[in-house]
C-alpha cells in the first residue's frame, strides 16, 4: 500500500463512520418518537378521566380529561384562523372546577364578527384534552395587545398570571351545559380538537445520514482507485 493511501484510507474510514452513527443516532430517535407518539394517542383516545392534582406537561400532555366547573370572566382572545370559516379568536376563560381549583379553559372558536358578544358565566361540563402549547417564539411573536384583548399566542403561563388560575390550559372538544335548562349543548364557540400534531421525521434523516456514508466511502474508493492509477 502506497503511504500516500494512508489519508485518504484514514479520512474515508472516519467520515463514513460518523455518518453511520448519526444514522444510527437517528434510527434510536425514531425508536423513541414512535413510542412517544404511541402514548400520546394513548392518552388522547382514553376515556376522560378527572384532571390530576399535580398535572406535570412531561406525564400528562394530551391526557383526555373531563371537568366541571363554572366560568368566569374575563375572557381572553387568542387570534387564530378556521380553514373554512376565516380568521377569529379562541375564547380562554377560568374555569372554576368543584373542589375550587381554578384553570384555563380553551372554549374554541369564534370568528371575527362574535369577538365582542357577551358569553355569560355559567356551569359546564368540559371534556378535551389538557395541553401546554408551545406557540410563543420569544423574538418573533409579539407581545399581546391588552387595549384590544388580542393574544397572539397560546401562552399558558402568562394567560394564568392574568386571568388568576394554574398554567394548566384544557382544550375542549365537547362542551355541555349544566344548568338545568334543558340546553345541553353549548353553542356559543365551536371547540377546536387538539391536533397532536407531532413530527416524526427521523426515518428520513437515518436514510439520509446512511445514504451520505455511502456516497462517502464510494468517493474514498474512486479517490484510492485514482492514486492506485497514478492520477493523482
Amino acid at each position: 500500500m502506497s503511504r500516500r493511501m494512508i489519508f485518504p484510507i484514514l479520512l474515508g474510514l472516519s467520515g463514513t463512520l460518523v455518518l453511520l452513527a448519526l444514522g444510527d443516532w437517528q434510527l434510536d430517535r425514531l425508536e423513541w418518537k414512535t413510542a412517544l407518539l404511541a402514548e400520546i394517542d394513548a392518552r388522547m383516545q382514553a376515556a376522560p378521566v378527572p384532571i390530576p392534582l399535580d398535572p406535570d406537561p412531561d406525564r400528562h400532555a394530551y391526557l383526555r380529561v373531563s371537568v366541571t366547573g363554572k366560568t368566569r370572566g374575563p375572557e381572553l382572545h387568542a387570534l387564530t384562523s378556521d380553514r373554512t370559516l376565516g380568521p377569529g379568536f379562541r375564547i380562554i376563560v377560568p374555569l372554576i372546577a368543584g373542589d375550587g381549583r381554578a384553570y384555563l379553559a380553551d372554549l374554541g372558536y369564534v370568528p371575527e364578527t362574535e369577538k365582542g358578544l357577551e358569553r355569560p358565566a355559567m356551569a359546564i361540563r368540559v371534556e378535551g384534552n389538557l395541553v401546554w402549547p408551545r406557540e410563543v417564539d420569544r423574538l418573533f411573536t409579539p407581545d399581546p395587545d391588552l387595549e384590544k384583548n388580542i393574544w397572539f399566542a397560546r401562552d399558558a403561563e402568562r394567560m394564568a398570571a392574568e386571568l388568576g388560575t394554574s398554567p394548566v390550559l384544557v382544550v375542549a372538544d365537547r362542551i355541555t351545559r349544566q344548568d338545568g335548562s334543558g340546553r345541553n349543548s353549548w353553542t356559543m364557540t365551536r371547540p377546536v380538537p387538539v391536533d397532536a400534531n407531532v413530527p416524526n421525521d427521523h426515518l428520513e434523516y437515518a436514510i439520509t445520514w446512511f445514504s451520505l456514508a455511502c456516497v462517502w466511502s464510494l468517493m474514498t474508493i474512486f479517490w484510492l482507485w485514482r492514486i492506485r492509477r497514478g492520477a493523482v
